[in-house]
């Protein structure tokens, strides 16, 4: 699983869970055209990229370093600075990802295949567009008269958020009359840019387990009474209705900084009414 992707669909009705002995985290949905598909594919892409160049970074990787164009004076909002530390190779992690990932793709160019490559782009895009920059400032009493700078990628978190929102506006396309490009489904949207995600066919709506995409359904995951959002019971359940229980919630608390140099915490404890999705399809939810 790569890091941060799970964590952003957890709420949702499609987490990320398979059935146990699923060929892979993902499950075999990732076998179909969904929206959900084209995230897979983007945050390994990004993946790639972001553990690669990291590596170049740290000087484990024997032909790669630092990124040595960053060199000589520049210019950002807040000035002149100089170029200095170590700049993250971004274009040799994205150049190592395009070869790696998308090699397969290339040999197929079919539909999916189409896809697969625009969403392993957008994923490398996502990567780049979280790159940052860091200064150190040189001057007398700590003045700021004097900037070195160097570019990092940002936390790959950040990265799973900026495809996660690009999940959310994902455009369903199809295969251009001449086959040689992807274009919307609906003719009145604009042609998706190198940043979108786009997928072929619709998602189903994940609320019953499918042996045959390995997903589990959402039969007893935990739901939010009073949400209105992904998590709430209502969207959650699939209007199947929800099971109360009583449970008692362990948790640490009034925890205190003793010197030197350690945290002491009690141990509280407070029964918790925590609501979870009926397995089956009962018409009113248990109240």
């Amino acid at each position: 699983m790569v890091p941060g992707s799970a964590k952003k669909f957890q709420d949702s009705r499609w987490n990320c869970s398979t059935f146990p002995r699923g060929y892979s985290v993902f499950g075999r949905h990732v076998l179909r055209s969904t929206r959900e598909s084209a995230f897979v594919y983007s945050i390994n892409s990004a993946g790639v990229v972001h553990a690669v160049t990291r590596a170049c970074s740290r000087g484990a990787i024997m032909n790669c370093a630092c990124d040595l164009t960053k060199k000589g004076n520049h210019r950002d909002n807040e000035g002149q600075f100089t170029w200095g530390g170590c700049s993250d190779n971004i274009r040799y992690g994205t150049a190592f990802a395009r070869k790696f990932i998308d090699a397969r793709e290339r040999r197929q160019r079919d539909a999916r295949a189409l896809m697969n490559l625009h969403n392993n782009r957008a994923g490398r895009k996502g990567v780049r567009k979280q790159l940052r920059l860091e200064c150190k400032c040189h001057g007398v009493s700590g003045a700021c008269t004097v900037r070195t700078c160097w570019q990092t990628m940002a936390s790959f978190g950040a990265t799973a958020r900026w495809l996660k929102a690009k999940y959310d506006r994902a455009m369903e396309v199809s295969v251009s009359p001449k086959g040689v490009g992807l274009i919307p489904t609906n003719m009145e949207q604009r042609q998706p840019r190198k940043k979108d995600l786009v997928y072929l066919e619709p998602s189903p709506d994940y609320c019953d387990a499918d042996s045959d995409s390995g997903f589990t359904g959402t039969g007893g995951r935990q739901c939010n009474l009073t949400s209105s959002g992904y998590d709430g019971c209502e969207t959650l359940c699939c209007g199947r209705g929800y099971d109360t229980r009583r449970r008692l919630i362990t948790t640490k608390c009034e925890c205190k900084f003793k010197w030197c140099c350690f945290v002491d915490c009690k141990t509280c404890e407070t029964w918790r009414d925590l609501h979870f999705c009926k397995e089956n399809s009962p018409t009113q939810h248990n109240r």
